[in-house]
């Protein structure tokens, strides 16, 4: 479950009569408990309570205490709770009890407690995350209102889609957008005196429309009319007297078509316990990125999980320009010159976000320039001056509609909060209405568009024909702006989208843009674009800009394809994150793993960040590592000389060759003799020991072999898959069922190495395989290799080399043997050397064997990897590092360079060994 069905959940159970006996059952349930989970707890199987009250306990182990108290008797239950030997040996994280009118909750690590009447508990619910295994931040927890308004949202938007599908249809999308977007801003303005009256829009709703529902569109259309016409022109126009109340609003918000769709019973209902909420407590920060998933068919199957954290907004938005916003007005001091000609700097300064979605970017970095502000205003004295930094100078680029809207309204939100919090509720109102209807976020794809029209370099007007802020979307800004000696910061988080995933218009916008500049640009990712395009707009005015991507922009061809040419042009990272999960509000920590890249044209010293540590440096490469810059190209032999590494078979279409224990011993016994049946290996059976078992051919099966067991008939099923594939034909697979496409392997053994490996163990997991080995195309092998090879590969130094060259699976190591081993840089070894390192790797795998049947999963779990078997592999770093350079290296640091350094002049001193690229040139 995620958090809005969730919060949908507990407040359905809030809403019922409450039940003592059910309650603890019914709470579990609401955070995505399975049906056999709950009946175990109810027989007693896995309840652990202690609690004897008058309605027991329920204690789920690692997870939450419950009981339902006497009334009145909730804190005293509670602090039974919290005291039990119980909880403490089933290590629960909540302690909760209840009597049906008051709830009391405490998160025994952090000690935070929940207090409130049971009713109102919903509005805490962002304190249980964790129970779901929702990993939270602070400020999902102090804004569980912006979930609940998206539930109910969301619940609104599918009921009326149901009474109205024609506005479901791509030609009225747009309308129910906008409706939904004139819905929002009436429900934030009722709660927040921007009407007259509290309550005002849902009350005239409530009151007008009648309770079968029959009027209800035209109660709303009314009120959006009267909203769109100035007081002095009411009577012209026939605008109701009850409705004479709402001000001109203007801003494009309500102008053109009052069409609402109709109301059913249900939908009407919805409606009014939408307005009941408390909309004070709206953070434009996140509300924005939850709300556009609620018109998105595709996106509303994860709505609540479009939360993206400030703080992690902080880390592109801080070292791009706030923490020197903020460092100038430290300098200032008191110093009432200084402080105005930074609060002048300030209102021409342009944050960009051509990527802007609901725009939590631009609101947060709007907020934290009002804030800066308002600490100016007050040091000279002026505490309630009027903004001097205006909402246009916070530009986007949207490609869907209503989130374009949803950023409009999310900035013109927190433009009245700042206003309200920095000058107070007076001020603020008097200013708010009506609204300009300048355009500053344009609907369009930013690939496509020309962002110096959209955000100009300095006194350029880009005003097109006039059209309403909130009208039909634009492709291009609509203001006339001067802006001499202003500064522009782009940011943003752009659709990632490796090669794989690119839709066909994606790979056309890349196209566009990068064909004829870039070798291969089809294998970039999507976000290169946005590079592109930012580093284009930085060579026509001085920009600065920093983009959230994954993190294998920064690894494998990405570094020398992409970064390269641009490094070569002038670019450069004057910051950058290292790898860090860029949370959500999914279950079990889900976020994709990414880096922060800034960049600009000038020089100077770099900020690298990685976890909790900053590193001031002259340089950051294109690794993102504090060096000098290295391109690390694919080649197609080894640099070093050393044994060529070659990927395993390729097992797609050859399911019929392949089997479990099971069927191997079945294949035995019904006579398939033991020199056709291998062991098969790929990345899980090599690190897990996972058995699994492959036929094996190299010449024709002769009739008597195929008349055993099934195997003709696996070899016709083979045949009938394979004449669907155009590459299987193209290869000849269909005329030699018994065999995979390659036919690889070992004569008398197999240095496999995996594919895919996790980063968090301290060495790759090589293993040495006999000779009835078979690899799949998930590992790499060196085949009848010396052995002394793997002492090379489960080296440190091979480990750092590989987790810094190659591409990333999120955190994971994805090998490559083009990327990875032929460009590993060996010195020349002597016999003494390779016997040496030969011993080494003897070691390891006696050490590994002295713990059998343990996998190489379990002994190289960092925190349980045996003692002989690390020193075993220390000695091997030892011998191999004093080959280097007569010594251990201090650190991975050092050891990156020595392999760059020694890289750069062995891949000088092998021109001979051709990069992939140009060979793919030569033969094209």
């Amino acid at each position: 479950m995620n958090a809005v069905e969730i919060e949908s959940a507990i407040s359905d159970l809030a809403q019922q009569p409450f039940d003592p006996a059910e309650f603890p059952y019914a709470f579990l349930e609401a955070f995505g408990n399975k049906a056999t989970t709950i009946k175990r707890l109810r027989s007693g199987t896995s309840n652990k309570s202690d609690f004897s009250g008058s309605w027991g306990g329920v204690l789920q182990t690692n997870n939450i205490h419950i009981a339902v108290a006497d009334s009145g008797a909730v804190t005293q239950t509670l602090a039974a709770l919290k005291a039990s030997p119980a909880t403490v040996r089933a290590k629960a994280k909540f302690v909760l009890a209840t009597d049906g009118e008051m709830l009391e909750a405490e998160e025994l690590e952090s000690g935070e407690t929940v207090a409130c009447k049971y009713e109102e508990f919903p509005d805490h619910f962002g304190f249980f995350l964790p129970l779901a295994g929702i990993s939270t931040v602070k400020q999902v927890r102090e804004s569980s209102f912006d979930i609940r308004a998206t539930s109910r949202l969301n619940r609104l938007y599918v009921e009326l889609l149901k009474d109205n599908p024609g506005w479901g249809t791509e030609e009225q999308r747009h309308e129910m957008n906008h409706f939904m977007a004139r819905l929002i801003f009436c429900f934030f303005a009722e709660d927040t005196d921007i009407f007259a009256g509290s309550g005002l829009f849902t009350d005239t709703v409530s009151e007008m429309s009648a309770r079968d529902s029959a009027n209800t569109h035209d109660v709303i259309s009314e009120i959006f009319r009267a909203m769109n016409t100035r007081q002095e022109e009411h009577a012209a126009a026939n605008i109701p007297r009850w409705v004479g109340k709402f001000p001109y609003v203007n801003g494009g918000l309500f102008s053109g078509s009052v069409d609402v769709p109709r109301f059913s019973k249900i939908a009407r209902s919805y409606l009014l316990h939408i307005g009941s909420l408390d909309w004070t407590q709206i953070n434009p920060d996140i509300f924005g990125s939850m709300i556009q998933a609620v018109a998105d068919d595709e996106e509303r199957g994860a709505l609540g999980m479009h939360y993206t954290s400030v703080p992690n907004i902080l880390k592109v938005l801080n070292p791009l320009f706030l923490d020197e916003l903020r460092e100038k007005l430290e300098e200032a001091g008191d110093n009432s010159r200084k402080l105005l000609n930074l609060r002048n700097r300030m209102a021409k300064i342009r944050v960009f976000d051509p990527a802007c979605g609901s725009g939590n970017f631009l609101v947060i970095a709007y907020k934290h320039m009002r804030e800066i502000e308002a600490e100016i205003n007050q040091r000279r004295g002026e505490p309630n001056r009027p903004t001097d930094i205006p909402l246009t100078n916070f530009r986007g680029i949207e490609l869907r509609d209503f989130s374009a809207e949803v950023a409009r309204l999310a900035l013109i939100i927190a433009e009245y909060q700042c206003d309200l919090h920095y000058r107070g509720k007076k001020l603020a109102l008097a200013e708010f209405l009506p609204l300009s209807s300048d355009n500053w976020i344009t609907c369009g794809n930013a690939l496509r568009l020309d962002w110096l029209s959209i955000c100009p370099p300095t006194g350029t007007g880009v005003k097109l024909q006039a059209d309403d802020l909130f009208e039909l979307p634009l492709d291009q800004a609509q203001i006339d702006f001067e802006n001499e000696g202003g500064e522009t910061y782009i940011c943003g988080n752009p659709p990632y989208k490796g090669n794989a995933r690119k839709t066909d218009e994606q790979k056309a916008d890349l196209k566009f843009l990068l064909d004829g500049k870039f070798e291969k640009w089809g294998l970039l990712d999507y976000v290169c674009g946005w590079f592109i395009k930012a580093f284009e707009f930085a060579k026509t005015t001085p920009t600065k800009f920093a983009f959230v991507a994954t993190n294998s922009i920064a690894q494998g061809q990405h570094v020398s394809n992409f970064w390269k040419p641009l490094f070569d042009k002038g670019l450069r990272f004057f910051f950058a994150v290292r790898s860090f999960k860029w949370s959500n509000l999914a279950a079990h920590d889900a976020g994709v793993t990414v880096v922060i890249i800034g960049s600009d044209l000038a020089r100077g010293i770099a900020s690298l960040f990685d976890g909790d540590s900053k590193l001031q440096t002259h340089n950051i490469n294109g690794y993102l590592l504090p060096q000098q810059n290295y391109w690390v190209s694919a080649v197609a032999k080894p640099i070093s000389g050393i044994q060529p590494m070659i990927k395993g078979n390729y097992y797609g279409l050859s399911e019929h060759l392949l089997m479990d224990p099971n069927k191997m011993l079945e294949l035995k016994a019904r006579g398939v003799p033991e020199s056709h049946i291998k062991r098969f290996y790929g990345s899980t059976e090599v690190i897990n020991a996972k058995a699994r078992y492959c036929l094996w051919f190299e010449e024709d099966p002769e009739n008597e072999i195929l008349e055993l067991a099934d195997l003709r008939a696996r070899m016709k099923a083979g045949v009938d898959k394979r004449k669907k594939s155009k590459d299987a034909v193209s290869n000849g697979m269909v005329k030699r069922p018994h065999q995979f496409r390659e036919m690889n392997t070992g004569k008398q053994n197999t240095i496999a190495v995996p594919v895919v490996s996790s980063e968090n163990r301290d060495f790759l997991p090589v293993d040495l395989l006999g000779k009835d080995a078979v690899m799949s195309n998930k590992c790499f092998a060196l085949f009848d290799a010396p052995l002394w090879n793997f002492s090379l590969v489960a080296s440190r130094l091979h480990w750092v080399w590989i987790g810094t060259v190659c591409v990333r699976m999120r955190t994971d190591f994805s090998y490559s043997n083009t990327l990875g081993w032929n460009t590993f840089p060996v010195p020349t070894l002597t016999e003494k050397n390779k016997a040496d390192l030969s011993r080494c790797a003897e070691n390891i795998l006696l050490a590994r064997e002295a713990h059998f049947p343990a996998t190489i999963a379990d002994l190289y779990d960092p925190e349980k990897m045996p003692e002989n078997l690390r020193e075993a592999h220390e000695q091997n770093d030892e011998v191999l590092e004093r080959i280097y350079i007569g010594r251990r290296f201090k650190n991975d640091t050092e050891r990156l360079e020595k392999l760059f350094e020694l890289y750069t002049k062995m891949s000088a001193e092998a021109p001979s060994k051709v990069s992939i690229n140009k060979k793919a040139r030569r033969k094209a």
